[in-house]
């Protein structure tokens, strides 16, 4: 299966990138990158996905080895980590990343230097997936 940044939203790019996830640290993360800037962060992982992929670990960026294409955590944790020079972003765009990445553990933030990065908007998105990965979607 494809799934391509097309015309969708990026809630609805992020929900086609949840299908079988059950984990809610990985599906509230995803949900905060569909919701950041109409999916900034997912648009971009699928447009680069084969020079992300390349230049990180090998592995890739969207995991198409299941069924339905995920958000492929462990490569994006290890280019954060290993090689954060490869991700070029404002520091807003790399805090939200950054958040979303150790809501499944691949990544450790300095929320200090989030608090200070993010605006409002971004700040309110981040406080809701931060909910939605310790109580789930219902809590939302």
């Amino acid at each position: 299966m494809t799934t391509v940044a097309d015309d969708r939203t990026g809630e609805q790019l992020a929900e086609s990138l949840l299908k079988n996830v059950g984990n809610e640290g990985m599906r509230a993360a995803t949900r905060l990158l569909g919701a950041h800037r109409n999916g900034f962060w997912l648009r971009r992982l699928l447009e680069q996905e084969p020079q992300l992929s390349a230049v990180g670990s090998g592995r890739p960026v969207i995991d198409r080895s299941g069924p339905h294409p995920s958000v492929g955590w462990d490569a994006i944790g290890l280019l954060l980590v290993d090689q954060p020079w490869v991700i070029q972003a404002s520091h807003s765009e790399m805090a939200v990343l950054e958040v979303a990445a150790s809501l499944v553990r691949r990544c450790g933030v300095q929320l200090g230097s989030v608090v200070e990065a993010v605006d409002e908007d971004e700040f309110q998105l981040i406080l809701r997936a931060l909910q939605e990965s310790a109580y789930g979607d219902a809590a939302l």
